[in-house]
C-alpha cells in the first residue's frame, strides 16, 4: 500500500500545478498522483494551436517527473473510502492520504452514432491520432463550432487540408460571439477554405472502404478519411457522487477549494466555485483557470489559507485572428461593441444591470487585467462609457 501525505487523482494540468502549489509550501511532503493517460501532465492548449504551426511535441511537457512526486500513470482510481481515506485503483492497488485532490476533468460528450471512428479531441493521443490520419489523407469533417471545433478546422486548412464544418447554429462561436461577429467568422473561415455548413446535424457514420461516409440529418453525405467532434464535456464527479460530496454542475467546493469533506479538495474543469467579483458559482474549462485553481489547491491542502477569488480567462487562435476573454461572455447579454476595425480589432463588453460582466478582446492584447478591474467596477455603466475604455 502507498502511503502519501497529499494524493492527487487525475493527470492533467491542473494536477500539476497542484504539486507545484504545494511544494510552495511543503518541500517534502510525500506526492502521489493517479492519472488514468499514460503519459505525464502536459500543456493542453498546443494541441490545437501550436502544434499545428510547427511547435515541436518536446515543449508541451510540464515535466512533473522533477517535483519529486510519484506518478502512477494509465491508471484510474475505482473506489475512495473517504473515511479510512483510502482509493483504490484499477489494477487494486491501495493508497493512503491526509489530503486529496480531485483533478477529476472531464469526458467529451459522445454523440449515438460512429463509435471510435469519430475523434473526440481532448488530449494527446487524439492529436496523435489525427496528425496520423493527416499524413495519410486530405479531407476532414469537424462536427461543432464551439472553442475546439473551431481551432481544430483552423488547423487543419492551415495544413493545407480539407475541412468541412457541420454546425447547427447560424455561426462559429454563437455561445460566446455576438451575431455580427460570429457570421462574420464564418465567412472569414470560408475564405480560408474551410467549408462552413450551418445548420447541418450529422446523424450517422458507416465505413467506405479506408474512408468513411458521414451523413446529415437534411441528407447531405461526405466522404472523408477523418471525423473530429467538439460537443462539450461532462464533469467527471462519479468519485464524489459514490462518497456524498456535494455535486451540481461539478463539484461544488468553498473558496479555500475544499469540499463537503474537509480533507478532499477539488479543482480545474470538475470544480464548481464561487466568483464574487460576477456573484456567481463557475465551473470554468480553460487552461488559465487549471493553472490558477490547480496551484491554489495544492497551497492550501499544505496549509495555506489562500481564498480563490480568481477570474479566469480563456483565449483562442483562429488564423490570423486572436482573442482573449475574461467573465461572463454569454452573447445574450447586451454587447457593446467597440470596434477600431470592425471584426478585425476591437473590444465587446457584456453587460447586464449596467455593469460589465465581461469583455471578449478581439486581435487586443495584454488588457486582460485591466477588463477584470473594469468587472468589478459596481457601476453604473452607460454603453457610451465603454467606448475606447480599453484601447486597441
Amino acid at each position: 500500500m502507498a502511503r502519501y501525505r497529499y494524493l492527487i487523482v487525475g493527470g492533467g494540468m491542473t494536477a500539476d500545478a497542484a504539486i507545484r502549489g504545494i511544494r510552495e509550501v511543503d518541500a517534502g511532503g510525500s506526492i502521489g498522483l493517479i492519472g488514468s493517460e499514460p503519459h505525464p501532465p502536459y500543456n493542453r492548449p498546443p494541441l490545437s494551436k501550436g502544434l499545428w504551426k510547427g511547435k515541436s511535441v518536446e515543449t508541451i511537457w510540464r515535466k512533473t517527473q522533477k517535483l519529486d512526486a510519484d506518478l502512477h500513470l494509465g491508471r484510474t482510481v475505482g473506489s475512495l473510502d473517504a473515511t479510512q481515506k483510502r482509493v483504490q485503483d484499477d489494477r487494486g492497488a491501495d493508497y493512503t492520504f491526509e489530503k486529496l485532490l480531485l483533478a477529476t476533468g472531464g469526458t467529451p460528450r459522445r454523440l449515438s452514432f460512429g463509435g471510435d471512428r469519430i475523434i473526440y479531441y481532448r488530449t494527446f493521443d487524439d492529436y496523435q491520432a489525427l496528425r496520423g490520419l493527416t499524413e495519410r489523407g486530405q479531407r476532414f469533417a469537424v462536427i461543432g463550432a464551439g472553442f475546439i471545433g473551431s481551432e481544430i478546422a483552423a488547423a487543419l486548412a492551415m495544413n493545407k487540408k480539407d475541412a468541412v464544418m457541420l454546425l447547427r447554429a447560424p455561426g462559429i462561436g454563437t455561445r460566446t460571439f455576438p451575431d455580427g461577429l460570429s457570421r462574420y467568422l464564418s465567412a472569414y473561415y470560408r475564405d480560408q477554405g474551410v467549408e462552413v455548413l450551418e445548420g447541418e446535424v450529422a446523424a450517422g457514420l458507416e465505413p467506405a472502404g479506408e474512408l468513411v461516409m458521414l451523413s446529415t440529418q437534411s441528407g447531405k453525405q461526405f466522404r472523408v478519411d477523418g471525423v473530429v467532434a467538439g460537443v462539450g464535456i461532462e464533469p467527471n464527479t462519479v468519485l464524489a457522487r459514490s462518497v456524498g460530496l456535494t455535486v451540481q454542475d461539478g463539484i461544488v467546493v468553498d473558496e479555500f477549494l475544499r469540499t463537503s469533506h474537509p480533507d478532499i479538495y477539488a479543482a480545474g474543469d470538475v470544480a464548481q466555485f464561487y466568483n464574487p467579483v460576477l456573484d456567481q458559482t463557475l465551473r470554468v474549462e480553460h487552461e488559465d483557470n487549471a493553472n490558477t485553481m490547480g496551484k491554489a489547491a495544492g497551497r492550501n491542502m499544505a496549509g495555506a489559507s489562500d481564498p480563490y477569488h480568481h477570474l479566469p480567462y480563456f483565449y483562442s487562435d483562429l488564423f490570423d485572428l486572436g482573442y482573449e476573454a475574461v467573465g461572463d461572455t454569454d452573447p445574450r447579454l447586451q454587447a457593446v461593441e467597440d470596434w477600431q476595425e470592425p471584426y478585425h480589432k476591437g473590444v465587446v463588453y457584456y453587460m447586464k444591470d449596467r455593469r460589465v460582466r465581461g469583455v471578449l478582446l478581439w486581435n487586443v492584447w495584454d488588457q486582460v487585467d485591466n477588463a477584470r478591474t473594469l468587472i468589478a467596477e459596481p457601476g453604473p455603466f452607460n454603453p457610451g462609457d465603454l467606448r475606447g475604455r480599453l484601447p486597441a
